[in-house]
C-alpha cells in the first residue's frame, strides 16, 4: 500500500484504525453532550436520542470543514512529523493514540465528563515537548502560538458555559411566564409540544455543532498519520495545479523583493531573510513541475514546510508595528490573500478521511451513552433537570462550539455543555443546588487531564522511540 512494505503498511493500517478508535470512544463518551437534557425532559426516548444525534454529528463532521483539524496537524513542529526513521514517527503516533484512547476510555468508565479535545491535545503537546528535549539543538518545539490559541479556548469556553447559561435563564424568566418550562417534567404528563420541538432543535445544533469542532480533531489525528508515514502522498494538495501555485509564489516574490527593509530591527531582518530563502526555495521547485504529481517525492514536504514557513515568518513581518514595509494597504491584502491561496496546498484533507472519521463519530454516538448521560443529568444539581435548565445549557454549548469552529479553535464539549447545565443549577437555585462532590470530580479531570495526558504520551514516545 503506497509503497510501503508489508510491516511498515500492517503499521499504518492499525495507526488508521486507532485513530478511527479514538473517535469512535468521543462519540460514546460525548453523547451525553447532546442527547442527556432531551432524555431527562422526556423530549425523546433514549433509543430514539443517541440515533438522531449520531446522525447530526456525522453531518457535522462531513460538511463542517477543516478549520480545526488543520489546527490540531499545525500544533506539532513540522520536524516531527518527518523524521529522517519512519519507526520514529510509528512511536510518535501509537504514543498520541494510545494516550488519547487509555484517558477517554478511563474516564468515561468511571462516567467522569472528561473532554477529548483536552485529551488529544495533551497528547499532542507532551510529544512536541519530548521531542524538543531530544532533538539535536533542542531549537525544535511546538507552535506555541496556536498552543496558547488552543489552551485558552479550552480554558476559557468551560467559563463562558458556565454564565452564559446563568444568564440565559435569567432572560427566560424575563421573557417566559409558563411556569411549566422552569419545573421538572412530570411523569404523569406529556411534554408540549413546543418545548419538545426547542429543546429536540437544541439537542441538533449541539450535536451538529459537536461534530464539526470535535469530530475534526479526529481529521486532524488521521493526517498527522498520513502526512508522517506518507509525506510524499499527503503533504500536498494533489487534487490542485501547481500552474496556480506556480502564479502565487511569482505574486509573493514581488512584493518581498519590494519590502524596504531600511526600518527593519535585526530580528525583523532576519525573518525577511528567511521570507527570501521560502521563496526562492518554492520557486526552483515548483517552476520544474507541471502539478503536484510532477513535484518529486523527496520535495514535496519540503515544499509544504517552506510554505508553511513562509505563512508564519510573513505573519511575524506585518504583524511589526513599527517596520516600514513600503507596501500600501491594497498591496498588503492581496499578498496575503496569495499566501492563504498558498496554504491552501498544505491545509486539506482527503474526503474518505472525513468519512471515516463521520462514520466512526456517529456510530460510537449510539453506543455507549448512559453512564455519562446518568452524571449530566442527575449527578451535576440536586434537582432534576427542568426543560429551561436544559434548553439554555444547549443553547449556550452549541452557539460557543459553533463559533469556537468557525474561529478554528477547538473547545471541549463536555465542559461547555456540563459547566453549562452547572450554570443553570445555580441560576434556579443557588450554590447549594449544585451537588459538589460531582462538580469537583470534573473540576479534577479538567485540570488534570492535560498534565496527565502530557506526561503520558512523552513518556510513551519517548520509550517507543527507543524500542523502534
Amino acid at each position: 500500500m503506497f509503497g510501503l512494505d508489508t510491516g511498515l503498511t500492517v503499521l499504518l493500517i492499525v495507526a488508521l484504525i486507532s485513530a478511527c478508535a479514538f473517535e469512535f470512544i468521543n462519540g460514546f463518551h460525548d453523547t451525553a453532550n447532546a442527547v442527556a437534557t432531551v432524555i431527562y425532559t422526556k423530549s425523546l426516548k433514549p433509543q430514539v436520542a443517541v440515533i438522531w444525534s449520531g446522525i447530526w454529528n456525522f453531518i457535522g463532521v462531513y460538511f463542517g470543514g477543516i478549520a480545526v483539524a488543520m489546527g490540531i496537524v499545525n500544533l506539532l513542529p513540522l520536524e516531527v512529523l518527518v523524521d529522517q526513521n519512519i519507526y520514529h514517527n510509528i512511536a510518535m503516533i501509537l504514543a498520541l493514540i494510545l494516550t488519547a484512547i487509555l484517558w477517554n476510555t478511563g474516564t468515561w468508565y468511571f462516567g467522569i465528563p472528561c473532554s477529548s479535545s483536552h485529551t488529544l491535545i495533551g497528547s499532542i503537546f507532551g510529544v512536541g515537548i519530548a521531542y524538543m528535549f531530544i532533538s539535536a539543538d533542542g531549537s525544535v518545539g511546538l507552535n506555541w502560538k496556536k498552543v496558547t490559541d488552543a489552551g485558552l479556548s479550552l480554558m476559557i469556553s468551560p467559563l463562558i458555559g458556565f454564565f452564559m447559561a446563568m444568564l440565559m435563564m435569567y432572560v427566560f424568566r424575563r421573557t417566559i411566564r409558563r411556569r411549566r418550562f422552569f419545573k421538572e417534567p412530570r411523569p404523569d404528563k406529556k411534554t408540549p409540544f413546543w418545548i419538545r420541538l426547542w429543546l429536540i432543535i437544541t439537542c441538533t445544533s449541539v450535536s451538529y455543532s459537536h461534530g464539526s469542532n470535535d469530530g475534526q480533531k479526529g481529521v486532524g489525528l488521521i493526517m498527522i498519520i498520513l502526512i508522517a508515514l506518507l509525506p510524499a502522498k499527503f503533504a500536498l494538495d494533489s487534487s490542485k495545479n501547481t500552474i496556480n501555485m506556480m502564479g502565487n509564489i511569482k505574486n509573493i516574490d514581488i512584493y518581498v523583493n519590494k519590502m524596504d527593509t531600511v526600518s527593519l530591527g535585526k530580528k525583523e531582518i532576519a525573518l525577511y531573510h528567511d521570507l527570501k530563502k521560502n521563496v526562492t526555495r518554492l520557486n526552483d521547485i515548483v517552476s520544474a513541475s507541471f502539478g503536484p504529481e510532477e513535484i518529486p517525492e523527496k520535495n514535496r514536504f519540503d515544499v509544504r514546510k517552506n510554505i508553511l514557513s513562509l505563512a508564519k515568518n510573513s505573519e511575524k513581518l506585518l504583524n511589526c508595528k513599527n517596520c516600514k514595509l513600503n507596501i500600501n494597504e491594497k498591496e498588503m491584502n492581496h499578498y496575503k490573500k496569495n499566501i492563504s491561496e498558498l496554504k491552501g496546498y498544505t491545509e486539506y484533507s482527503p474526503w474518505w478521511v472525513i468519512l471515516m472519521i463521520s462514520l466512526s463519530l456517529g456510530i460510537g454516538t449510539m453506543i455507549g451513552w448512559k453512564r455519562i448521560v446518568v452524571t449530566i443529568g442527575e449527578k451535576i444539581g440536586k434537582t432534576h433537570l427542568s426543560y429551561a435548565q436544559g434548553a439554555s445549557a444547549e443553547m449556550v454549548a452549541a452557539s460557543t462550539i459553533g463559533i469556537s469552529t468557525l474561529l478554528g479553535l477547538p473547545v471541549s464539549t463536555t465542559h461547555v455543555l456540563s459547566s453549562g447545565v452547572a450554570g443553570s443549577m445555580v441560576a434556579q437555585g443557588g450554590l447549594g443546588n449544585l451537588q459538589f462532590k460531582t462538580v469537583k470530580n470534573i473540576l479534577i479531570a479538567w485540570v488534570v487531564t492535560i498534565p496527565v495526558t502530557i506526561i503520558l504520551s512523552g513518556s510513551l514516545f519517548l520509550l517507543l522511540r527507543w524500542m523502534l
